[in-house]
């Protein structure tokens, strides 16, 4: 990094030394004028996509190095994962329902979550180690490249083990799947990978918005991890196990109920919690596309607050 006293940029991504123009807004390399509105659109979103596949094919060739190892650290994976749904079964085995739910319904929602939180902390769990980049100024290394700092840090250090915590959870819904009672109509069918997506993309700005966090804490990736993993615990059970306090939290503050919870209720026929109305269950993509926009806000707020270390 530049001198300049504290380091401070005046925009996301700007460039020490000149790489970037501090009142143009324009990215090295970029191409974009300001005010244009060019990369803040597709043009944007293709080079943040490009530089995720670029840096998460690199660690992948990295980990495949060492195949034997791969294989281990993944089967490990599954099998962490695993005990969680032992847990349960073990539960099961004392009493026939848990919150008036069977077992193949409570595997139902663990499957939703999981495969849900799975494809998001695969894809970018790696963004709770901000808040040590941010102590150690490593976070400045990523600053003075010509690539969309939230691709380089969503795929830094990017695992292909942890998609054994997406195939444990995609096993025991297919197992849910296939002893659940329902008739399957054209909206149930349709509502399945709809929900798992809207979960992806509701996790993913869990996370986002979680490093954001970390920008002016520096040390919360527990709190951040309290509302990740925390999450899909909570999830993984019926909602009418816990108190309406805590499930109205998790419905209109952290909308994790729109990860599972209200799709579940309309396809195994169930009472929606809170006396919430039937189309909420078909509201998980918007609630998304919102999260995300909200997460996205965090992330330049808190992009913005960044004081370089000076090293």
């Amino acid at each position: 990094m530049a001198a300049g006293g504290h380091g401070e940029r005046s925009a996301p991504g700007e460039h020490a030394g000149g790489g970037e123009r501090a009142g143009s807004g324009e990215w090295a390399g970029g191409g974009e004028r300001a005010g244009s509105g060019e990369w803040a659109g597709t043009g944007r979103i293709a080079a943040g996509l490009r530089t995720y596949g670029l840096i998460a094919a690199m660690w992948t060739r990295s980990t495949m190095a060492y195949r034997a190892s791969f294989a281990l650290s993944t089967l490990t994976s599954f099998a962490a994962t695993f005990f969680d749904f032992v847990a349960i079964m073990l539960m099961f085995s004392r009493v026939r329902a848990l919150g008036g739910y069977a077992l193949p319904e409570v595997a139902f929602l663990y499957g939703l979550s999981a495969v849900s939180f799975g494809l998001a902390d695969l894809a970018i769990g790696s963004m709770e180690r901000l808040g040590r980049r941010v102590r150690d100024g490593t976070l400045d290394t990523l600053l003075v490249r010509p690539a969309p700092v939230l691709a380089q840090v969503a795929a830094d250090r990017f695992s292909p083990r942890r998609i054994g915590r997406v195939l444990q959870g995609a096993l025991v819904l297919g197992w849910a799947l296939a002893r659940l009672d329902v008739v399957w109509t054209a909206p149930k069918l349709l509502l399945m990978p709809v929900t798992v997506l809207s979960g992806f993309g509701i996790f993913c700005s869990v996370f986002v918005a979680g490093a954001a966090f970390q920008f002016v804490t520096q040390d919360a990736s527990e709190v951040q991890n309290a509302f990740t993993y925390g999450g899909t615990t909570l999830l993984q059970y019926p909602p009418t196990v816990f108190g309406k306090e805590l499930v109205r939290g998790v419905t209109f503050l952290l909308p994790l109920a729109f990860v599972n919870w209200l799709p579940a209720c309309y396809v195994l026929g169930r009472p929606y919690p809170l006396d919430l109305p039937g189309w909420t269950a078909f509201a998980s993509p918007l609630v998304a596309v919102a999260c995300c926009a909200l997460s996205g806000l965090a992330w330049r707020a808190g992009l913005h607050s960044y004081r370089s270390t000076g090293s």
